[in-house]
C-alpha cells in the first residue's frame, strides 16, 4: 500500500495531548477508508504536526482527518521507507 507523510501546519497552542486525541479520532476512523495512520510526530513550537500513514490515495488520508477531526494536511507527500 503506499505510503505518505502528511504536514499541517497549526501555529500556536499546538500541544501532544492535542495531537494524541487527534490521533485516536484518526485510529477510529481510519478503517472505514483503508487507511493506516502509523506515527506521528509533532513540533510544538512551530506548530507542526507530521502524520505517517499508509492510504490508497492522498485524498483517502485526508478524507480521515476531515471525518474524524477536521484538521486536513496542508501538504501531503508521497514518501518510501529507508533505513
Amino acid at each position: 500500500m503506499p505510503l505518505f507523510m502528511d504536514v499541517h501546519s497549526l501555529g500556536d497552542g499546538v500541544t501532544m495531548d492535542d495531537v494524541a486525541q487527534a490521533h485516536a479520532a484518526d485510529l477510529a476512523t481510519q478503517d472505514a477508508h483503508g487507511v493506516n495512520y502509523l506515527r506521528y510526530w509533532v513540533d510544538e513550537g512551530k506548530g507542526q504536526i507530521f502524520c505517517l500513514v499508509e492510504a490508497p490515495s492522498a485524498e483517502a488520508a485526508n478524507t480521515v482527518h476531515r471525518e474524524a477531526h477536521g484538521l486536513v494536511a496542508d501538504h501531503v507527500y508521497a514518501v518510501q521507507e529507508g533505513s
